[in-house]
């Protein structure tokens, strides 16, 4: 007849060995795996600047503030792809040119931008956060936005959003051709940059960005004038605001703003850009290594 305390010595034996053989197995298991780097929760804040039919010689005199949130996906050390969410402001006048017909053009304006942008990122040196040998690379980015724009003036310290107005007779019966502008339009970005892992959770960079957009209109500024005549006055007689903005020429001088004269330059569209510190906050996980 067994006895019960060796009986119960057996079973503790047998238990003890279990949890060892499970700890070490669990350990083996670990050993086996790696830390990976997932994705990147970041924050952007810089300056953008707009180029166009105000701004056609591309100075960069008018920068404004632009801040965004992103969420970036690791797929190696060398690729990854993004959805950046960014807002910015832009601006310019024709105060700032040096051309004579621009100058006394007299135009201006402003807008918000709202902007969400699907972005691949390439690195040009191996970049593993966490590591004292690959902690730095330039890249290159590129990819497409959706955005939302909607341009104003200033006028004796009121805002006035130029679309609705038909600056340039979109949508009216003298000027079939000209379609009213939607103010959602896209933009194909291009850019490049260079980030530094500070820790094994934190990186910043800095990066550029410019955008070729689908749209002439950033500026409310394209084609040619219609002329005063063709805007309807107010119920005083009194010309409308969007015949006083239309032309701000008399303003500063002469009037220019005469029916088929040029205002804008049609044949290209406007295009933006900004410059940003980046700084992201890093994922983990860890994966098989075999």
């Amino acid at each position: 007849m067994r006895h019960p305390i060796n009986y119960h010595l057996q079973r503790l034996r047998a238990l003890g060995l279990g949890i060892m053989i499970f700890c070490l197995a669990g350990g083996t298991a670990r050993a086996q795996q790696e830390l990976t780097y997932t994705g990147e929760l970041g924050f952007t804040v810089g300056g953008a600047h707009y180029f166009g039919d105000i701004n056609t010689r591309y100075a960069v005199n008018a920068i404004k503030p632009t801040v965004g949130i992103y969420y970036r996906k690791y797929f190696n050390d060398y690729v990854g792809a993004r959805l950046h969410f960014r807002y910015a402001q832009l601006g310019y006048s024709d105060v700032y040119n040096t051309n004579d017909f621009q100058k006394s053009r007299n135009l201006s304006f402003n807008t918000d931008i709202y902007e969400l942008a699907a972005q691949g990122d390439f690195n040009f040196f191996q970049f593993e956060p966490g590591s004292t040998e690959y902690r730095f690379t330039p890249y290159f980015t590129g990819g497409m936005s959706i955005f939302h724009h909607n341009p104003y003036a200033m006028y004796q310290g009121t805002k006035y959003f130029l679309q609705p107005m038909h600056t340039e007779g979109q949508g009216s019966a003298a000027y079939p051709d000209r379609k009213e502008y939607s103010r959602i339009s896209y933009a194909y970005l291009i850019g490049g940059g260079v980030k530094y892992n500070i820790n094994a959770r934190l990186n910043l960079g800095v990066e550029v960005l410019y955008r070729f957009t689908g749209t002439d209109y950033l500026d409310d500024v394209s084609t040619t004038y219609i002329g005063v005549e063709n805007f309807a006055l107010t119920p005083a007689g009194t010309p409308s605001m969007a015949a006083i903005l239309q032309d701000r020429s008399s303003a500063v001088g002469e009037t220019i703003g005469v029916a088929g004269r040029q205002r804008g330059n049609s044949r290209d569209r406007d295009h933006f850009a900004s410059i940003e510190i980046t700084f992201g906050i890093l994922f983990t996980s860890y994966r098989c290594k075999f």
